[in-house]
């Protein structure tokens, strides 16, 4: 069983993993390779949902962790942190209407929302990582195992 002073890390492996698939799904479809697109979207899809379980199975057990690194760390820490949020929550509708417009062979609609779609998803992974590294690698709280 995975102690949930380690979901952190998890959750930083799933976003950069998601990141990483996103990324080869947009590679893929540029390059007309639609099944490996499909194959790679769907994967973020699943890494994403396990990541939303993860993120929430820690914060129910652990509640809210303060940063408490001072000066410069702070600043940058909750300037990504007040477009990581909001951009977060709405990644979720987005994906899930880009990816219903694909099922259900909408393309032009699917395109014209994954244009949008993929940016946001990209960078709330990847600042969803640099979170974690700020967090529990380079300015570690005091206050956590």
């Amino acid at each position: 069983m995975i102690d949930a002073y380690q979901l952190p890390l998890v959750n930083a492996m799933l976003n950069a993993t998601a990141a990483t698939l996103v990324t080869a799904g947009y590679v893929s479809i540029r390059r007309r390779w639609v099944a490996v697109h499909r194959a790679c979207m769907v994967g973020a899809l699943m890494v994403s949902t396990l990541f939303l379980a993860s993120y929430t199975a820690y914060h129910w057990s652990v509640g809210s962790v303060a940063f408490t690194a001072q000066g410069w760390p702070r600043w940058v820490y909750y300037a990504i942190l007040v477009t990581h949020i909001p951009l977060a929550a709405a990644i979720v509708p987005m994906a899930l209407i880009t990816a219903g417009r694909a099922v259900r062979g909408r393309f032009a609609a699917h395109v014209r929302l994954a244009r949008w779609t993929v940016p946001v998803w990209l960078y709330v992974s990847v600042t969803g990582v640099l979170v974690y590294m700020m967090m529990y690698q380079w300015f570690p709280s005091s206050q956590l195992k």
